[in-house]
């Protein structure tokens, strides 16, 4: 397979993937304990998951760490995917996009990970003070150098242009259309979910007239579309939730039709199907190149997220889930 244009397909059509930052990163950190983690792991891979998601920030380190652990048994069934750009300090995030900053970056992400290769090199975050071009093409020269296989971009965060009137990833698809003059990109990562279904409108056209592979960030909006969370039961303050402004309790129990939709869905699926492995077969079910990459602490959630992938949802179902009401944030009042 060409290295630079790994594409939608060997992200693995049809499959569920695993995001790995919940484990030492951005959710509650009392819930984050190593062994535990590593079981999550392998349970995931047993389950038919192949693709894991990290970066170097989640930790930071500990998580490419806890994956290289995993790497040095398992490396062969494993596409492993992780990210550069993003510096983690005191109470703040940076972004470096500097050349010499991302050779660097690299080369101590394959220490981390145990491999002398990265699948896919994801840019986490353009730094406004490199032009994206600059940063890809350092990313490119990995490639050629057989550290890395294919190159991804992460969306650009875009509540701020939402609320400006332009699309919510303008943003992204201009810094794809730069970049994609330096080097093939082969996947894009963005939030997908039933109560963030933005990327259906210009991002997921995008990739998919171009063969680009498409990994739906949170498709389980952050844990909420599981149902098994109470509104105002409240999160630790190292939760990013506890931030978020649909976590609050008023917003949770606004946005309850949601979950109760889906849950209907999945009690006409027979027992044991969950309202999360529906939302899951939702994102599947929004074009092959969809690889859905929820985030899981538990070996329970992890292999039942990765039977989702076998779940077929009816036209009955589509159309009961396209009516249900959109999310509420706080940003919507």
């Amino acid at each position: 397979m060409d290295r630079r244009t790994i594409g939608a397909g060997a992200l693995g059509v049809g499959a569920i993937g695993l995001g790995c930052m919940p484990m030492s990163w951005g959710y509650t950190g009392s819930q984050q304990r190593g062994d535990r983690s590593l079981r999550t792991v392998h349970a995931a891979l047993d389950a038919g998951v192949t693709l894991l998601d990290t970066a170097d920030m989640y930790g930071p380190f500990t998580n490419e760490l806890l994956l290289g652990r995993v790497l040095k048994e398992r490396r062969a069934d494993v596409f492993v995917s992780t990210k550069v750009g993003l510096l983690v300090g005191d109470q703040h995030i940076v972004a470096n996009g500097r050349p010499g900053y991302v050779r660097r970056a690299c080369d101590a992400s394959l220490r981390r990970l145990g491999t002398d290769s990265i699948d896919l090199y994801q840019l986490h975050r353009a730094d406004p003070e490199v032009p994206v071009e600059e940063t890809w093409g350092a990313m490119a020269e990995l490639v050629s150098a057989g550290k890395v296989r294919a190159l991804g971009l992460c969306a650009v965060g875009a509540r701020a242009s939402r609320r400006l009137g332009a699309g919510r990833h303008d943003g992204t698809i201009r810094q794809l259309e730069r970049v994609q003059q330096v080097f093939p990109v082969s996947a894009v990562q963005a939030e997908l979910s039933v109560w963030s279904p933005e990327a259906l409108g210009s991002l997921l056209p995008w990739c998919e007239a171009r063969g680009v592979g498409f990994m739906a960030a949170m498709p389980l909006g952050s844990g909420f579309l599981t149902g098994t969370l109470t509104p105002g039961e409240g999160f630790e303050p190292d939760d990013l939730r506890a931030r978020h402004p649909r976590f609050t309790a008023d917003m949770m129990a606004a946005n309850q039709p949601l979950v109760a939709g889906l849950r209907r869905v999945a009690q006409r699926h027979g027992p044991g199907t969950t309202p999360a492995q529906v939302a899951l077969a939702w994102v599947l079910g929004q074009g092959r190149h969809v690889v859905p990459v929820p985030g899981a602490k538990r070996e329970r959630w992890a292999v039942e997220n990765a039977a989702a992938a076998r779940l077929e949802l009816t036209p009955r179902d589509a159309a009961e889930i396209a009516a249900l009401p959109p999310a509420l944030g706080s940003w919507d009042q």
